[in-house]
């Protein structure tokens, strides 16, 4: 079973810098090539800044990073990888 997002990886971090050292750390655990996209995800009904999420896209096409070794490095830091 094919476990990524159309072709992508969501890792979901607590803040902006998780999500700065999880981007950085991908290029040196996983090779990935293309730099990871950072988005930062306010919750839902929140208006604060403070009480945002950041989202690490991770490109995958050929599927050929480790969804559980992308899971284990997000939750060093606290975060997820997003499942569908």
């Amino acid at each position: 079973m094919n476990d990524t997002h159309n072709g992508r990886h969501v890792l979901v971090l607590p803040d902006r810098d998780a999500a700065e050292e999880v981007a950085e750390a991908l290029t040196e655990r996983f090779g990935v090539a293309e730099e990871p996209q950072l988005v930062r995800d306010a919750l839902a009904g929140e208006d604060d800044a403070e009480d945002a999420q950041w989202l690490v896209v991770v490109e995958d096409p050929d599927a050929s990073y480790d969804a559980a070794g992308l899971a284990a490095l997000a939750g060093e830091y606290d975060g997820w990888r997003e499942t569908e």
